[in-house]
């Protein structure tokens, strides 16, 4: 396994840093926070028609680039750096790799080049727990001939007031478990669908509660069989966690690159505090989570690039999601906190960005799971 970036990757991941750096700046980040989206669509344009960025794993066949996990990680580390707002997690990491996994051929050509040209998806599945696997399915569903009607509930659904297309998990009636998993791809003003904004901590990122009322939606909606969706869920699961702890990671470099800067330039007793030893300290600690962030996140998106192709490491895939985002999340949060105490008291104040991503920090640190699920997770997955 190679741990270098080649040439192209590279440019890649410039390109991406330099685009954000101009388009995603305090102003653009506040502006879309109190938007009623929660991102421009203007940005959102330009992101796909003149980088592209959502087609990036999408194979060639259906109009994207049919570039790898390492490309598309490569990009949200940056944009976890630079706060996009936008819909490109949900659209992305859940909603494309929900059909690339477990769509149908008829569902991949309909629906991939429309999200491609710019239209938005997400996943629904979590009926409300702190569970985030099969087990948190509860919204659940009846067979009608070839008409699936479904019932129930979600929360935490990014981007779910505003995606045009919603992947929804749900159980045939009476199951548990892993047991009678479905997964439905439907247009998301169908009728029976209601969508409402939840209020969270991270202003950057909306996430939305769902309704589902005798939901009619026809055999073609379904992807794949009927009941047979856990282990496709679980695996879109642990590919959106490897795509948010990329974004943790990029974030941890913003947070301290900040910071740094902020040290330096900030005089007591006479001096920069940056070089006090204490000072030193916690940047040294911060960067060095930081780097070790980085390596654990690499190392999960080779290997979900071998899982997207079935290859021999893609029984790994849950382990190494799992060590990078119970990593991911608590270092982030350490470092978002050490941060507003080497800025003081202005790192309190909606004046400094260091807020920002302290909440951001928090909110990501929960989201698809916390460091203590994960190690859990782990442990099941070794002693297995």
């Amino acid at each position: 396994m190679e741990f270098a970036f080649t040439q192209e990757q590279e440019m890649i991941r410039d390109t991406a840093a330099s685009f954000l750096k101009d388009a995603s700046t305090s102003a653009a980040i506040r502006s879309a926070m109190a938007s009623d989206l929660g991102y421009s669509p203007d940005l959102w344009q330009r992101i796909c028609t003149d980088m592209y960025w959502q087609a990036l794993h999408i194979p060639e066949e259906y109009g994207g680039m049919g570039l790898g996990y390492v490309e598309l990680v490569a990009v949200l580390e940056q944009m976890g750096r630079y706060l996009l707002c936008s819909p490109y997690l949900a659209t992305v990491a859940m909603g494309t790799n929900a059909l690339l996994i477990a769509g149908t051929d008829d569902q991949k050509t309909e629906i991939l080049p429309q999200l491609i040209e710019g239209k938005t998806a997400t996943l629904a599945f979590n009926g409300g727990s702190n569970l985030w696997c099969a087990d948190a399915v509860t919204a659940s569903y009846k067979r009608d001939g070839d008409t699936a009607i479904l019932s129930g509930q979600y929360r935490y659904v990014l981007d779910g007031h505003s995606a045009d297309y919603l992947i929804i998990a749900a159980r045939e009636e009476g199951s548990v478990g892993a047991e009678g998993i479905s997964l439905f791809v439907c247009a998301a003003d169908t009728d029976g669908i209601k969508r409402s904004l939840l209020p969270t901590m991270d202003q950057s990122r909306r996430q939305a509660a769902i309704e589902l009322t005798d939901l009619r939606l026809p055999a073609e909606s379904v992807m794949g069989d009927f009941g047979t969706a856990a282990k496709a869920l679980s695996k879109i699961l642990d590919l959106a966690t490897i795509a948010l702890a990329a974004e943790q990671a990029g974030g941890m470099q913003q947070i301290l690159d900040i910071t740094v800067d902020y040290t330096k330039s900030r005089n007591q007793f006479g001096r920069s505090i940056a070089g006090f030893q204490a000072i030193k300290h916690k940047a040294a600690d911060m960067m060095l989570r930081n780097e070790v962030a980085r390596s654990a996140v690499y190392y999960a998106a080779c290997i979900a690039d071998d899982a997207l192709s079935a290859g021999p490491l893609a029984d790994e895939l849950a382990e190494a999601a799992s060590i990078a985002k119970s990593y991911c999340s608590e270092a982030y949060f350490k470092n978002a906190g050490e941060a507003l105490q080497m800025h003081g008291g202005v790192g309190f104040t909606w004046e400094y960005d260091v807020h920002l991503y302290f909440k951001r920090a928090k909110a990501s640190e929960h989201f698809l799971g916390n460091s203590v699920y994960h190690r859990e997770r782990v442990a099941g997955v070794l002693l297995d």
